[in-house]
């Protein structure tokens, strides 16, 4: 309980949001290609050593686990990976919730969703543009502003001095130097250090996520692939969240330190389990009421609804031709204003598949 405790501070709320915003952006694959290039990775991929904070609970509070247990079940569409879309006349398609992360454990689909992305004429992961380091790079190139200060403001302008120390030592010891991130905007810098150690290695050792793996496997069967935004959609979401959230979420975030390690690993035991809707009663319940919440209209409108809209209008057209498989990330999914609650409101049929 007291590695559960250690996490519930007034910012910690900031934290987890951004923490649930990088789950939610496909492009974080190219943070490690960007890590990479810039000499930012170590060589030796460490091991993992997050530890499940479910399990401490079941142990030291079993009655918060029930709690949360029980807000996860009334979560719309909370429960399940693989839903089968229907409509008339047209062979059915897939959703399948994914987690962007290398972990051995979340880059296998299971037996149903391997029938149906086996069997489907279409695959659509949230961008095409991750399968080409190039496109990659040229939206950067046309769009520094997006992830770096191009007016001469550093990451130390904006932390008053016992912040910045913060900061730097966190880095250091990483292996990061602050010179040579200070021009990067602050969510960026965040997105790098709020996955493992052992996760950004094997990112930058060229494991793919299981979109990824998806839509190469696809390529090569010569299957249709088609994309639901583009990386600028993904990080202009992204940019566009208040200056002050960013700040406050990397500081918070540089202070957990290893901890943050024992939230990622949570999360890969919640989506194995398919329980989609306990992410966030899991960490309200850790964190103490009220604190930390300024931020959360604008982050969930932006990283959230927005962003289901978006891919619900550009999956709309695909899904009525049918026989489509549909690989996006896993908190796109649960919900009122979820993709499968979008979905059913667009008058397709949506059903739990497995």
């Amino acid at each position: 309980m007291k590695r559960i405790l250690a996490i519930a501070d007034r910012g910690s709320l900031t934290v987890l949001r951004l923490l649930a915003a990088a789950n939610l952006l496909f492009f974080i694959c190219f943070l490690a290609f960007l890590m990479m290039a810039t000499g930012q990775v170590r060589a030796q991929t460490p091991a993992c050593t997050g530890n499940d904070l479910l399990a401490a609970l079941r142990t030291d509070d079993p009655s918060t686990l029930a709690k949360i247990e029980a807000e996860g079940r009334t979560t719309e569409n909370g429960a399940g990976l693989l839903w089968k879309i229907e409509r008339d006349g047209v062979p059915p398609s897939y959703l399948y919730g994914t987690m962007h992360v290398t972990d051995p454990r979340v880059t296998s689909l299971s037996p149903s969703a391997r029938t149906a992305y086996d069997a489907a004429g279409t695959v659509v992961i949230e961008t095409t543009e991750v399968l080409d380091q190039s496109k990659m790079m040229a939206v950067f190139a046309e769009r520094p502003d997006l992830m770096m200060f191009t007016d001469g403001t550093t990451l130390e302008s904006l932390l008053p001095p016992d912040d910045v120390k913060v900061v730097n030592d966190a880095l250091s010891a990483r292996g990061i130097p602050l010179e040579s991130v200070s021009r990067m905007k602050p969510w960026v810098i965040s997105s790098m250090i709020a996955l493992p150690a052992c996760e950004l290695a094997r990112k930058a050792a060229g494991a793919p996520v299981l979109d990824v793996k998806l839509a190469e496997d696809a390529r090569k069967a010569g299957k249709q692939i088609d994309g639901l935004e583009t990386i600028a959609d993904q990080l202009g979401a992204m940019a566009s969240l208040p200056m002050e959230l960013h700040v406050q979420g990397l500081v918070e975030m540089l202070k957990l330190g290893d901890r943050m390690d024992d939230v990622i690993e949570t999360m890969v035991v919640l989506y194995l389990r398919g329980d989609t809707g306990m992410f966030w009663p899991l960490f309200r319940a850790v964190l103490p009421a009220g604190g930390g919440d300024s931020g959360y209209g604008a982050f969930e409108e932006t990283m959230v609804k927005a962003r289901n809209r978006t891919m619900i209008a550009n999956a709309a057209p695909i899904l009525r031709r049918g026989n489509a498989f549909v690989a996006v990330g896993a908190l796109h999914l649960p919900g009122p204003e979820g993709l499968i609650a979008l979905l059913r409101k667009d008058g397709f049929t949506v059903t739990r598949a497995d």
